[in-house]
């Protein structure tokens, strides 16, 4: 974990609203591993104590790139940052995703912008797979050039069927589980909301594949202090089968047997 000045290289906003900001970040960077996140703290506005959460989507060399979408104070504060400017970063950070097993085939699936947090894992699992994406509508729907040119088949749902199979992802993936599958062994990886995650986690344990989650919790310190992200997950050694994990430490990664959903205790 590293505290560093990183400077803005490059800063434009995307489709559906979303922004790519490119930071120059030599001591963070190179270190950075699928599925961790860095903590960003913004100097305006004078009042946002906390530093922010964001998935790395890619590193190159000594720059990294986030994808985010302004929805409050601080992210709509974030877009005026321009070319020079410095923001401090925290990272990288937390439990990212494994590496893909060998005879396993790499499945990922991702809700909205849980794509940004999925790509470096396509660009270095070794081998191309599938990946199933989902969205509200079209313009929910990122990254799929960038996947693609990895060489992953990408398949589209969108819950208005304004682009690929009308629906919910999952239901994308069903299709394709039932169909075309046929005798290999999925290793699946998913980021997205908590409720795409538990659908994908109840597949995978209903079939006995290994499914890993990245759990979206909201974070305060980012660093397993303030223990205001923490996630029930399986302990067979505590009395109640179960105890806290902080998921910007422990996780945010977790296979799906790991965590305890709401409802299961």
């Amino acid at each position: 974990m590293t505290l560093e000045e990183a400077i803005v290289v490059e800063h434009l906003p995307d489709a559906g609203g979303y922004w790519r900001i490119e930071l120059r970040a030599p001591a963070i960077a190179p270190r950075v591993r699928p599925g961790q996140f860095v903590h960003v703290r913004l100097t305006a506005p004078a009042d946002a104590i906390l530093r922010r959460p964001f998935s790395v989507f890619r590193t190159e060399d000594d720059r990294l790139e986030l994808l985010y979408k302004p929805v409050g104070r601080g992210t709509r504060a974030m877009t005026e940052l321009r070319p020079g400017a410095v923001i401090s970063l925290l990272g990288p950070l937390g439990r990212g995703f494994p590496t893909p097993a060998p005879d396993r085939f790499p499945v990922l699936v991702a809700g909205g912008y849980g794509m940004a947090a999925l790509y470096l894992l396509g660009r270095e699992s070794g081998r191309a797979g599938i990946v199933f994406v989902g969205g509200a509508s079209a313009v929910d729907v990122l990254c799929v050039p960038e996947f693609e040119a990895l060489g992953w088949e990408v398949r589209v749902a969108t819950e208005d069927g304004s682009r690929g199979l009308r629906g919910q992802v999952t239901d994308a993936f069903d299709a394709w589980a039932a169909s075309e599958l046929s005798d290999r062994t999925p290793e699946l990886f998913a980021c997205g909301p908590n409720g795409m995650l538990r659908a994908v986690g109840e597949r995978a344990i209903a079939r006995g594949w290994t499914a890993w989650l990245s759990m979206d919790r909201a974070m305060g310190c980012g660093v397993g202090a303030c223990l205001t992200c923490v996630q029930k997950v399986r302990d067979p050694s505590h009395p109640d089968g179960w105890t806290w994990a902080r998921v910007c430490r422990e996780g945010p990664v977790f296979e799906c047997r790991e965590i305890v959903w709401e409802d299961d205790v």
